[in-house]
């Protein structure tokens, strides 16, 4: 599968669906929502896949990147992904790891933008969020965004998440959600 990011940049993907590379349109959309907050962001992708959103996100300033996906196959490629396009001011990390396991590493760090895109039939959505949630991951002007099948049922609610929009690309619907402001 061929995949072209911002810069017209070609990325490398493993054959099959196997890390299936959130589409052209929807990770357009998404950068366009977030506009103006990716510059110098500190951005976190979980089930990372081809890393496109990650490696899109250096091309648009993005400071730091973490990266966790399970495969270690999709790790190494990655890497090769983010290598090609990162600059010398800018950092990434890539972790083989279960997203839902590796979360709780995390804590202490935040993030300014998450992006979030299980597979599709995948149990990791709420867990995840509540992960996100319990171990204080999202900065607090940051926001996550969780890719889904745009036929999936409302995940429960996480008390200290809120939804701040939702949209709709054909099957991929993208959830946006802040921390609940008191």
């Amino acid at each position: 599968m061929s995949v072209r990011i911002y810069g017209d940049r070609p990325l490398k993907t493993l054959p099959g669906q196997l890390t299936r590379p959130t589409s052209a349109r929807v990770r357009e959309a998404v950068f366009n929502i977030w506009k103006g907050a990716i510059d110098g962001c500190r951005w976190l992708d979980l089930c990372a896949g081809s890393g496109a959103m990650s490696a899109e996100a250096l091309c648009r300033g993005a400071a730091s990147i973490t990266a966790i996906e399970q495969s270690g196959r999709a790790c190494a490629m990655i890497r090769e992904n983010l290598e090609a396009v990162a600059q010398e001011s800018q950092t990434f990390q890539v972790m083989r790891a279960d997203v839902t396991r590796r979360l709780k590493k995390l804590q202490g760090q935040q993030f300014d933008r998450i992006y979030f895109d299980p597979p599709y039939a995948s149990d990791l959505y709420s867990p995840t969020l509540e992960a996100i949630a319990g171990y204080l991951l999202l900065a607090p002007d940051g926001e996550l965004a969780l890719e889904h099948s745009s036929d999936r049922e409302p995940f429960a609610p996480v008390p200290s998440l809120e939804i701040c929009r939702q949209k709709a690309y054909g099957g991929t619907a993208i959830t946006f959600y802040r921390l609940v402001r008191g």
